[in-house]
């Protein structure tokens, strides 16, 4: 059975379909959009809006347990985790109601169910075949693993760690990156023992050096602990707990095991290989503009080489939906695509890093670093960090990284700053309000530019 044919048929509904779904629909192309499971994707169900909110109830934990400094008398008593459960359900049932409205309103024709590319532009679910125009690929990702270390009981991915109806008292991250240091301090917040493994030198090593130092420090404030710099050799498991090995001899001894070694593509399956399709590591590769090696067939999101983020995917997807109607969009510059680690503190960045910039440029790249504490509002929120601006030599600011609670909301102008080749004079004369953190890359910047006037130039 075949049905007829759309502008665009999309296999996978999480940011990168829904958004190709929604922008191509307003621009008047048909949309056949094909969802194995729910509208969203891992971001909304699994990853970015559920961790969110168990950080945001970690913060609220953190408030009620510190609440002296501010001669506020507060008494921490502990985490209903069912409740928690309850508020972050919410937050994801009402995003998942507006996110079907809107497809309804599109006049999205959504299908239900496993989809297989069956090579030209046809895509097959459970025997029906849907061919469009153009086929858009948007599988998304999945937790990985290491080999030999199976998950299962007390060994447990990312999606098991949003549901857990209990606070371990001990728990061992496996994987400083995003998601590790994220569920770090969640569970540190709430009460638990946490010790993150990484085999990289650092904690969140894609970032900035500088960033990881902050982190760090501040982890160290919080009793997290962290062993860089060495690899996980086994786990083993039983009814009273897990037991960490470690290459350098080292076990540790835990009631869970969070592996956070990174996402992986999600494309074995699907019939991309057997199509034809170029691909690389399980990844799919493709040109700037986005297309696979096969005519009329687009990729986007976590399945192409690059950062694995929702707002990718989803700026990704307007591109390719605006592409397939002919306006011509400029590519989506990889770096310029701003970052945020969510966890306390806050680690947020946008552009390269000083060591990128370097490499890029040379050694005559320029930088600056503003400590938050000669900010206002940090000092209020009493939260420690620091911004560093890196830039081009004679040319714009070209990383901007900040570290600090609340910097994720800093961001914006972050990247406003990047992505418009702004040269420290053209920022250093911008009112930023005060008292804000804001102000901290408004100082920056004035810094940058010669005018040093809360800094010792």
């Amino acid at each position: 059975m075949t049905d007829a044919e759309a502008d665009l048929v999309i296999l996978g509904g999480g940011s990168g379909g829904y958004a190709a779904a929604f922008r191509a629909a307003e621009l008047g192309l048909s949309v056949t959009l094909i969802e194995k499971d729910k509208l969203g994707g891992t971001c909304l169900h699994r990853g970015c809006i559920p961790t969110k909110a168990l950080l945001h109830a970690a913060e609220v934990a953190d408030s009620a347990r510190d609440g002296d400094q501010f001669g506020v008398k507060t008494v921490f008593e502990g985490v209903d985790i069912g409740g928690v459960h309850k508020y972050k359900d919410t937050v994801v049932t009402r995003l998942y109601k507006g996110l079907q409205g809107l497809a309804k309103a599109h006049k999205i024709n959504y299908v239900e169910g496993t989809g297989t590319f069956v090579g030209g532009t046809t895509v097959e679910v459970d025997g029906t075949r849907y061919t469009g125009k153009n086929v858009l690929l948007a599988t998304g990702s999945y937790s990985k693993t290491l080999p030999g270390l199976d998950l299962g009981g007390r060994v447990i991915a990312s999606e098991d760690a949003l549901n857990l109806d209990y606070v371990p008292e001990k728990v061992v991250v496996l994987g400083g990156g995003v998601i590790g240091v994220e569920f770090a301090s969640v569970w540190a917040s709430f009460g638990a023992e946490v010790t993150i493994v990484e085999a990289l030198p650092r904690l969140v090593p894609a970032e900035d050096e500088f960033a990881s130092k902050q982190l760090e420090r501040a982890f160290r404030r919080r009793k997290i602990n962290y062993k860089t710099g060495v690899k996980f050799t086994g786990a083993k498991q039983d009814d009273n707990g897990v037991s960490v090995t470690l290459e350098s001899g080292e076990t540790l001894e835990a009631d869970l095991l969070l592996v956070a070694v990174g996402r992986g593509p999600n494309t074995a399956g699907h019939g991309y290989d057997e199509a034809g399709i170029t691909m690389e590591r399980g990844f799919v590769r493709t040109d700037e503009r986005l297309r696979t090696s096969l005519p009329n067939v687009y990729a986007v999101g976590d399945i192409v080489p690059g950062l694995q983020l929702a707002h990718r995917g989803f700026q990704q997807g307007v591109f390719v939906a605006e592409e397939i109607a002919g306006l011509n969009p400029a590519p989506v510059d990889e770096d310029g695509i701003p970052r945020v680690t969510y966890s306390h503190p806050e680690v947020a960045s946008v552009g390269l890093t000083e060591a990128q910039a370097k490499e890029r440029y040379g050694a005559e790249v320029t930088t600056f670093t503003y400590d938050l504490a000669g900010n206002g509002k940090s000092q209020i929120l009493k939260t420690s960090g620091a911004v560093k601006l890196v830039k081009a030599p004679d040319g714009p600011v070209v990383g901007l990284h900040l570290v600090g609670d609340r910097v994720g909301e800093l961001i914006g102008e972050a990247q406003l700053i990047y992505n418009w080749e702004a040269f420290p004079e053209d920022v250093a004369p911008l009112i930023h309000a005060h008292p804000t953190q804001s102000e901290a890359l408004g100082e920056a910047h004035l810094a940058l530019a010669g005018k040093p006037l809360h800094v010792h130039g």
